[in-house]
């Protein structure tokens, strides 16, 4: 139903929750989504997972980021998905 993403990527680094600290606000935001009651029924094309999308829109938000050009070029979503789901 949805496009698969997997936190155990086979390339280097293996781990990069490692490298992000447990105070790093992308850890809040990662938490506070994985909260949420999944409530998308879905249908149609495979898409990303409504979870992934909200994390990374939330926290582009919080760094000022509103453009999804501009989120689409930045690291973010480096960070979020790097973290476990």
């Amino acid at each position: 139903m949805y496009i698969q993403y997997t936190m155990d990527q086979l390339f280097l680094p293996m781990d990069l929750q490692e490298d992000i600290p447990q105070s790093h606000l992308v850890c809040l935001v990662n938490a506070a989504v994985n909260r949420l009651d999944e409530a998308y029924p879905g249908g149609g094309r495979d898409s990303y997972h409504p979870k992934m999308l909200t994390k990374v829109i939330i926290y582009a938000y919080t760094q000022r980021i509103y453009s999804s050009r501009q989120i689409a070029k930045s690291k973010i979503s480096l960070n979020l998905v790097s973290l476990p789901k």
